[in-house]
């Protein structure tokens, strides 16, 4: 009986050439269910250590990406600040796809069609291990979030808004 192989997504091989380690989590999307949250519940992991991936476009033009928890708003005041612009908006969800080269869903930080300037937010480095997607629905890959900065040359940085 022929063995069969892992399909690597292109986040996957990027890893794997970088020498980076990680663990890949499966999870069931026949729900429906693919938030964050039941994402993270899915995969047995803490929400707070579980990332989404978030295109933007600044008032310059150009494209911006950033990493927050699942439970967490992108505070867009505190990332257009980063990114040293005067405004920023979400990308429409239809542009995502010829943008990165992914899916919504299945958007990751890794190994996007370009390389963009790219925020994850501070509280990644709580924990040894963070959960960003693999590059498909129904994949995440577990990684170190110091590992994760120094291949997509991110920035650390507080950008989730303060809920009261």
């Amino acid at each position: 009986m022929a063995k069969t192989k892992e399909t690597k997504t292109n986040a996957m091989r990027l890893l794997d050439s970088a020498g980076i380690s990680y663990q890949v989590h499966e999870y069931d999307t026949d729900d429906g269910k693919i938030d964050g949250v039941s994402v993270a519940e899915k995969c047995g992991q803490d929400p707070e250590r579980v990332f989404k991936t978030l295109v933007s476009v600044g008032s310059d033009g150009n494209h911006y990406v950033f990493v927050v928890p699942v439970r967490e708003k992108l505070d867009l005041k505190k990332a257009a600040k980063e990114a040293g612009v005067k405004s920023i908006e979400m990308i429409p969800q239809k542009e995502l796809l010829g943008l990165t080269g992914y899916i919504h869903g299945g958007c990751s930080p890794v190994g996007m069609k370009k390389l963009f300037a790219t925020w994850i937010d501070e509280t990644a480095v709580l924990f040894d291990t963070i959960c960003v997607s693999g590059g498909k629905v129904g994949l995440q890959i577990e990684l170190n979030p110091e590992q994760l900065c120094s291949l997509i040359h991110a920035n650390m940085a507080m950008i989730t808004r303060e809920e009261h």
